[in-house]
């Protein structure tokens, strides 16, 4: 509630035109909460890029001169995660960072739009309900609800598939990661809804997949949905793009990575891919991220 009216209580700006770019790890990763008092700090590398788009439901290329220097569209994000163990069960996140985008592909001459500057901020408060313990019963899940909001950040709104929400918002949402079949094998879930406050319509995602444990290592597959409740087709043709708030964007994307965490004090590199196999007003966007947990504090 607290929440929910803070981010009401936002002033409203010009609609923006902007895309989804609010990085999440993952594989359900965050279902997994800091030690009561616990830092966790994560630097956060992300690139993506793409050679297609659908425009409406009609995929086309957007190369300029694919022969000789083929160009698309190509996204940088750099950020930091923190996380803090408020108490046994309870922790908050807050990320931000930096972003940039750059193409060719949307205007007749050819000539180089790019846009740059601090990507969307995201807030949150998780607690896990639940905590998979096989001594204490095998059906049992680790279950993990997060209360969240995310803030526009200083990009061009304007730029075509610009990168990020541009938009004010709550997003709550629940992890789930469980065990099962033979030793290091299970699933993981993780779904949220995301109330939009101004800038774009309301949207939705879910992402399923599996994991495999092998030593220190991780190996995980997984797919991802995205989609905007309603909203027009991106209008125009060839180099012209009418791209507005109002777009109804929808992506489904294969996932997969392999992480490691050490031994004694528990941090976690993790490297992860994806690629949009389908999609409705977006690009194929195939996706590479690296980040790395490091944990501080005296955990009680």
């Amino acid at each position: 509630m607290i929440l929910a009216a803070g981010l009401t209580a936002l002033p409203l700006e010009r609609p923006s035109m902007a895309g989804e770019n609010i990085p999440q790890k993952p594989f359900a990763q965050s279902v997994w909460l800091p030690e009561a008092t616990e830092f966790v700090i994560t630097p956060w590398y992300e690139y993506s890029e793409f050679f297609h788009v659908w425009r409406g439901s009609h995929r086309e290329s957007i190369e300029v001169n694919p022969r000789h220097d083929g160009h698309g569209f190509d996204q940088n994000d750099g950020m930091v995660l923190i996380d803090y163990g408020l108490a046994p069960g309870w922790a908050a996140d807050l990320t931000f960072g930096y972003t940039s985008a750059a193409s060719r592909s949307f205007n007749p001459s050819q000539k180089v739009q790019a846009t740059q500057g601090l990507m969307d901020t995201t807030f949150g408060l998780r607690y896990q309900a639940f905590r998979e313990s096989p001594e204490d019963s095998r059906w049992i899940p680790t279950l993990t609800f997060r209360a969240g909001g995310f803030y526009r950040g200083k990009y061009d709104s304007d730029f075509p598939f610009a990168p990020g929400n541009g938009s004010v918002g709550i997003e709550p949402s629940f992890l789930v990661n469980k065990g099962f079949g033979w030793d290091g094998f299970g699933a993981y879930g993780h779904s949220g809804f995301r109330w939009v406050r101004s800038g774009g319509n309301d949207q939705w995602f879910g992402a399923v997949g599996l994991f495999q444990n092998i030593n220190n290592f991780t190996l995980n597959v997984g797919y991802r949905h995205f989609a905007n409740t309603a909203g027009e087709d991106i209008g125009g043709s060839g180099t012209t793009f009418a791209y507005s708030r109002f777009i109804k964007e929808i992506k489904e994307e294969i996932q997969g990575g392999v992480g490691y965490t050490t031994p004694k004090r528990h941090n976690h590199y993790q490297f992860y891919l994806g690629k949009v196999v389908d999609g409705r007003n977006t690009g194929a966007a195939l996706t590479f991220g690296l980040y790395a947990d490091f944990r501080f504090g005296f955990p009680k």
